[in-house]
């Protein structure tokens, strides 16, 4: 099996259609985002200086997007790291399986919401760093 790298992981431009009242971004499964959405979930009202994600997923395929304000994804496959700073609602980063993630830098009022490839399975993640890198192996 083929674990992907932080080379493998891109940002995906969604479209963007602008209207005078707003715009609006169509996100469709395996036509915007390689994958079929099973789940989505956002996270919003996180304090200054903390940090969500610190796991890997064995299977699950995510596109994180920034739907308001900004933060940085640190992602890391054992042996490089990237960051990127996500600050636009019609990019999202895709983040493939085996790939560690860290969130960070949130602005006040920011809104991470995620589209994920499966619903949830607490067997699927995991959540110490020594195991991700045995994982990786």
């Amino acid at each position: 099996m083929h674990k992907a790298t932080v080379f493998d992981c891109n940002i995906i431009h969604l479209p963007k259609i602008y209207r005078t009242a707003g715009s609006i971004t169509p996100v469709q499964n395996n036509i915007e985002i390689p994958f079929s959405i099973k789940r989505i979930y956002y996270l919003y009202d996180i304090p200054g200086g903390e940090g969500r994600g610190a796991h890997a997923h064995k299977n699950l395929e995510q596109l994180v997007i920034a739907a308001s304000g900004s933060f940085d994804i640190t992602i890391d496959d054992g042996r490089n790291k990237k960051t990127v700073n996500l600050n636009r609602p019609y990019m999202g980063l895709h983040i493939k399986p085996y790939i560690w993630r860290d969130i960070s830098n949130f602005s006040s009022g920011a809104i991470t919401f995620v589209l994920a490839s499966s619903l949830y399975a607490s067997e699927d993640y995991i959540r110490d760093y020594d195991e991700f890198l045995n994982f990786r192996k």
